[in-house]
């Protein structure tokens, strides 16, 4: 050790360095002993204990030596060997510290790691930022300039900014740990190392020279696809997008860009439908900045403006109505085979219809159908759910997410209406703290939660849509609480950032893009129905919204909707998840004798493996069922349950319960039928149902979960999709009965971890639907 610290001192000499020379050592006691680690500080001889820290049954301590000062703790041992006495004749006693200490070495790289293990990343060449501890040692400029000189001899990047403490100034660095250890003087320069916490004030308070950097590095690591018809798009209805942006051009033609009214130009004049362009493309900028490994992105983009100057706020409802449907044309006509999500954050300023069906709404819902095409052609809309802006509500959280209701037209059944939640806690400022904690629903979210209980349950799931920070009476937004994006001056800034429900909808809408990129064989309806399937709550939604009844799952699904959905939930069946995924359609109606009956029931046999599930017994299993069809719309004040529906169909399902036959199971769901077609209620017998038949069937997706036990559930084998009252029924001289219905069915079963292998037990083919008239 002692060659070890004459090299460190020499080259430390060579460089010019003033902030003290020495060498960094670390101490790791016995086996679960704990280390006498206050001995290991001299303050005469300038010896500093670092850092202190545990990694299972040892104990490490990290010891800065000043040059000449190691003979301080060789004269330890030799005390300890020769039992030497101190000048009052008493034994100089070092046996506290000595016999605790298993090992002396020279610190290494992961010895000042006192982050989260598994925060330190295994490749060792991979780029990401520090938080490099420094100690202070004379003077602080000193310190940090010694620092840099090292640093830039490695290859590594020091950040301009830096925050003092009262021992301690902490710098960011970029770099990799193989450039970090190449030299025994950084590492003597360090107290502790840590993970830099990105967030987007970060990277939005870079100057243009830094994000240009950093844009560089993104785009190296970046690959795009090709400008194919059949690759699927994003399609943003809003203020236009710049294409300029380099982030955005591999992206986006000039063929790509749309406008409602050519004297608007295409472009964003307002730095919203750029941003959200940046994240539907990318997501969080923050992540894929922070990120060092490659960023692969395998959908495209396209823009319509639909707003020139309001962003988010459309105003008139009766207005966009039209405008809309002029909006989604414009693309189809240029590109009429592309498959493509359509994507509006665009909502109007309040909520007074209250989950009622305005023009706008309805306008939505008929272009998701394709009523005019008979539904050959439907199409996937993501919709935003409208956000709360006022500040006062802010200081009145969470309250106020239950008074301030989703705008239109997000309460269309056909859209998937998109709330926000939030992740995002760090302030970056002590003195501020954020209005809602980790995984709960962001302040700026909108519910339906006082809607009449005939509307359907909105918002349908929850993205990331950013916090605010609150300070006493004081309430505001702040970059770090938000999300990082592209600006719509790329030549004066390259990154801003982006908040509430419409960069939550812009999420949503990138992760239904990649699910139609990994499934592109999948209907609109299936890629509604996979997200929503995906989504769970957080445990902080959970807390504040606490679950004992089925009126409790009800009143959270209509402020958080079904929760955060996961695209890797979304893509694959786990050893101990089997998901099945059925697309069919139906004929809910017939003429028969003058008079419009109920038509056509599909019962499906579900594949599930019935041996391994009763070898499961009593073990507690979870079986989830989503049901996703869109309807057409009929809008009118002139009732909710009368002849005059708004929805042209209903579709409704049910599960073949414990010891109930098939004939007996048919016979339940003809009854229940015969009731629908009467619109009598229906009395639930089936009392393990989150929701139950009676609050599930709302809108036009319906997502419910049983629970109970595998046994139980192995018996359960059969699932019936059949129809109940619309107008395509009730309205006969329409003549709309005779058509067809699709849908789209998802049914996972969830299982312990358990030596069963449930997934490979399943037979390789689904088994068709059977059609049964009712």
């Amino acid at each position: 050790m002692k060659e070890v610290a004459q090299e460190s001192a020499t080259k430390q000499n060579e460089i010019g360095l003033e902030s003290g020379l020495g060498l960094q050592i670390q101490f790791r006691s016995l086996p679960d002993v704990v280390l006498a680690y206050e001995s290991l500080h001299n303050e005469p001889t300038h010896i500093e204990l670092l850092s202190i820290h545990t990694e299972g049954e040892y104990t490490f301590a990290n010891v800065f030596v000043p040059d000449g000062e190691l003979g301080h703790f060789e004269k330890y041992v030799v005390e300890y060997l020769e039992e030497k006495k101190d000048r009052n004749g008493k034994s100089r006693d070092h046996k506290a510290l000595l016999n605790t200490i298993e090992s002396i070495r020279t610190a290494e790289l992961r010895a000042l790691w006192t982050d989260e293990p598994d925060l330190l990343p295994e490749n060792p060449d991979e780029v990401f930022w520090w938080e490099v501890w420094l100690p202070v040692r004379g003077q602080r400029v000193q310190v940090m300039e010694d620092f840099r000189k090292l640093t830039e001899l490695v290859g590594c990047e020091v950040g301009d900014e830096h925050v003092d403490f009262p021992e301690r100034t902490v710098m960011l660095m970029r770099g990799s740990q193989r450039q970090f250890s190449q030299s025994v003087m950084t590492l003597n320069c360090v107290a502790e190392l840590r993970r830099a916490k990105e967030t987007a004030e970060f990277f939005d308070g870079m100057n243009a020279k830094e994000q240009y950097a950093w844009k560089d590095d993104l785009l190296a690591r970046s690959s795009f696809p090709s400008h194919e018809n059949d690759v699927p798009r994003v399609c943003l209805l809003d203020s236009g997008v710049n294409r300029a942006h380099p982030l955005l051009e591999p992206l986006l033609e000039g063929s790509d860009l749309h406008s409602v009214e050519p004297v608007w130009g295409v472009h964003d004049e307002v730095n919203h439908g750029t941003g959200l362009a940046g994240i539907a493309a990318y997501g969080d900028l923050t992540d894929a900045l922070a990120d060092a490994g490659p960023f692969r992105i395998d959908h495209l983009l396209e823009s319509v403006k639909l707003l020139q100057l309001q962003g988010g706020n459309a105003g008139s409802a009766e207005f966009h109505a039209n405008r809309f449907g002029d909006a989604v044309s414009q693309p189809e006509v240029s590109f009429p085979h592309r498959p493509r999500v359509f994507s509006s954050a665009a909502t109007t300023s309040d909520y007074r219809d209250r989950g009622r069906p305005s023009s706008w709404s309805s306008a939505v819902d008929r272009l998701a159908s394709d009523a005019d095409g008979n539904g050959e052609f439907p199409r996937l809309f993501i919709q935003s759910a409208g956000n709360i802006d006022d500040q006062h509500a802010w200081l009145d959280y969470p309250a106020s997410l239950s008074t301030n209701l989703i705008h239109d037209p997000g309460q269309a059944w056909n859209a998937l209406t998109v709330g926000a939640y939030t992740d995002k806690v760090n302030t970056e400022d002590l003195a501020l703290h954020p209005v809602a904690g980790e995984g709960e629903p962001s302040p700026f979210t909108t519910t339906s939660a006082t809607w009449d209980k005939a509307w359907p349950l909105k918002p349908d799931v929850v993205f990331e849509g950013g916090n605010v920070s609150r300070s006493g009476n004081f309430v505001g937004t702040q970059p770090s609480l938000n999300l990082l994006t592209t600006h719509h001056k790329p030549h004066e800034r390259l990154f801003t950032t982006s908040n509430a429900t419409s960069a939550a909808s812009a999420l949503c809408s990138r992760m239904a893009a990649q699910l139609m990129v990994a499934y592109p064989q999948l209907r609109p309806e299936t890629i509604r129905a996979l997200i929503v399937h995906s989504a769970e709550w957080t445990d902080a939604m959970r807390q504040m919204y606490p679950l004992i009844t089925k009126k409790d799952y009800v009143y959270l699904i209509r402020h958080c909707g079904w929760g955060v959905p996961n695209l890797e939930r979304a893509r694959w069946s786990l050893a101990n998840s089997l998901t099945l995924i059925i697309e069919g359609a139906l004929h809910p109606y017939r003429k028969d004798k003058g008079a419009i009956k109920t038509r056509d029931m599909h019962l499906h046999e579900l594949p599930w493996p019935k041996d391994e599930l009763e070898a499961l017994g009593e073990t507690n299993v979870e079986m989830r069922v989503t049901l996703s069809y869109f309807i057409e719309p009929n809008p009118s004040a002139r009732g909710t349950a009368s002849r005059f529906h708004y929805p042209s169909h209903r579709l409704r399902f049910d599960v073949r319960r414990p010891l109930e036959t098939t004939d007996d199971f048919l016979a339940r769901v003809n009854a229940a039928a015969a009731l629908e077609e009467d619109e009598q209620a229906i009395n639930p017998k089936d009392p393990n149902w989150w929701l139950g038949s009676q609050q599930r069937h709302k809108g036009s997706i319906h997502q419910d979960v049983w629970t109970g036990t595998a046994a139980d559930l192995a018996s359960r084998g059969f699932l019936a999709v059949y129809p109940a009252m619309g107008w395509w029924r009730t309205r006969p001289k329409l003549d709309r009965f005779n058509l067809p219905a699709r849908y789209s069915l998802i049914v996972s079963i969830r299982t312990p971890e358990t030596e069963i292998d449930i997934y490979n037990a399943v037979a390789a083919q689904i088994i068709a639907p059977v059609a049964i008239e009712t």
